[in-house]
This record gives structure tokens, sequence and C-alpha cells, in this order.
């Protein structure tokens, strides 16, 4: 087991597994999270100001948890009302992950229209089937599949892992990712509003998911996502959009754009607080 001491830099495990960016991470009764990152199979608790861990070097670990960012000054930055201040205060240590922009493409193509539990079902069978072995000192798991396997086995035998309609995005986007090898090289080099147009090309990503994509996948932190229930926060603590409304295109980037231009570079950490604290509604 490796240790990596956590004084001086906030960080909540819970939190950050637990908020609904990321999926196939769970917990056990001792406090172990066990999930798949990056070909990866780990396995990590939080013990006071420690991290004990396995299945990665220390590296890794700073890497996709994004330990090495400056939490405090991104969350100066955000807190601009008491709604994000009592945010900030309960969740203190939330971090957005590094994920591998492949996983989190193929994650929120599959959690279109979907809740949680059926989320893990679809990536779950998919991996089960078309993913490869990833041993660990501690076990076993099957990695995501990769695109280019999505794109040979086709649509038919997609929809089998109980996708229903979003087989024919999985199976079309996978098929065009596999025939562009530089896909995410160039949407890490593009600026948000580019990478976002381009990513709405592929077949089924409309712009909560593109946006999803874009802050959890490729760190672009301009990003706004609204769902359902960011649109009610909005709505009752900003006086912007109306849930009792059809979100359309037009009244989502009314909602997306307030976000940006009021909480600024790093909306997106302020779009996931707001979400991880939507129980105050």
């Amino acid at each position: 087991m490796r240790i990596f001491v956590t004084d001086g830099i906030p960080f909540s495990l819970d939190d950050t597994l637990s908020c609904g960016q990321v999926f196939r991470w769970k917990k056990d009764e001792e406090g172990w999270w066990r999930g798949i990152a990056h070909d990866r199979l780990i396995k990590i608790r939080q013990v006071d100001n420690r991290l004990e861990y396995l299945g990665c070097n220390e590296d890794f670990l700073v890497y996709y948890f994004n330990l090495d960012l400056d939490l405090d000054e991104v969350l100066a930055g955000i807190d601009r009302d008491e709604y994000m201040h009592k945010a900030i205060e309960k969740h203190r240590g939330l971090r957005l992950l590094r994920q591998n922009p492949w996983e989190c493409l193929l994650t929120y193509l599959c959690a279109q229209n979907a809740n949680i539990p059926f989320i893990d079902r679809m990536l779950n069978n998919l991996s089960d089937k078309y993913g490869e072995t990833i041993t660990s000192e501690f076990g076993c798991a099957k990695s995501y599949p990769r695109p280019e396997k999505l794109a040979d086995v086709g649509k038919e035998e997609i929809e089998l892992c109980s996708l229903g309609y979003r087989s024919t995005y999985v199976s079309h986007t996978a098929d065009m990712i596999a025939g562009d090898p530089k896909w995410a090289e160039k949407l890490f080099a593009a600026d948000y509003e580019t990478a976002r147009q381009s990513i709405l090309h592929y077949e089924g990503i409309g712009p909560k998911v593109a946006d999803c994509i874009l802050l959890f996948g490729f760190q672009k932190y301009m990003s706004f996502p609204v769902d359902r229930w960011v649109d009610r926060i909005m709505y009752k603590y900003y006086n912007v959009g109306d849930p009792e409304r059809a979100l359309s295109n037009s009244e989502y980037n009314r909602i997306r754009k307030f976000g940006q231009d009021y909480f600024g570079e790093y909306a997106g950490y302020a779009q996931e607080y707001l979400f991880a604290d939507r129980q105050m509604l």
C-alpha cells in the first residue's frame, strides 16, 4: 500500500468520487473506493490527511485527482455569493478529475436520460464484453472498451449491452474516433468554444453532453453544463432560466453563458459545487 499525505492540499475523496462526474467507482464498508481510470484498476481511501492507495504511482495519483491544482485560488475566484459560499464550505476539497477523454466521452454518451445505476450497468456491460483485462495487486477488472473495438463490433452487438437507442451514438462515434487518432489532441489544443463546436459534430452529442465531456475529459473549466438540477438551482438562486419550461438550446445557452460570465474562467468548478449541494433545493 502506498501513502500520500495531503497536508496543505484541500481534498475530499468522497465528494470528488460521488459528485456525479465519474462512474465505475464504488465504495465499500471499510471506506475503500475501487474504480477504473486510464486503463488502471485503483483502490483508494482517505484517512484524515492521508490517502492510502493501490494500483498506481504517486505521479498518476496527483495527475488524476488534480492535486497539483491550487484549489484555494479556484474557489476564491468563484466564491461570489452566499449560495456558492455555503456550497464551498460544505464540499471544500471536491476536485474535478482529469479523466481519460475517451472513457469520459463514452460515459456521457451512455448517460443521456439515464439514472446512475443504469449508467453503471451500461458501462459495465460494455466493459465486461469488449474491454481488456486489467490486473492489479489486489484483483482484476475490465477496462473501458477501445473505440476501435466498438467500431468493429457494430451497432447491433452494442445494443445487446442494454444501450437501446444509445447504441447508434456509441457505434458511429467510436467509428469516427477510431479513424482519427489525434482527435483528443486536437480538442485539448483548441479553446473552449472551438472544441465545443468540434465535439458537437459527433453523433448523439448535444449541448449538455458536450459541456460535460469538455469539463471532465478535457479540463475546459469554462464549461458550464446545465441539467435539470442546475436549471432549478440557477432559477432559484440566480433568477435565470425557468425549470417549468423545456430546456431548449437557446435557453440552455442563456443559462450557460450567464454561469460563465458570472463565475469566470472556473465556471465549471462553480457548476460542480452547486450540483454537489443540490439537496439545498
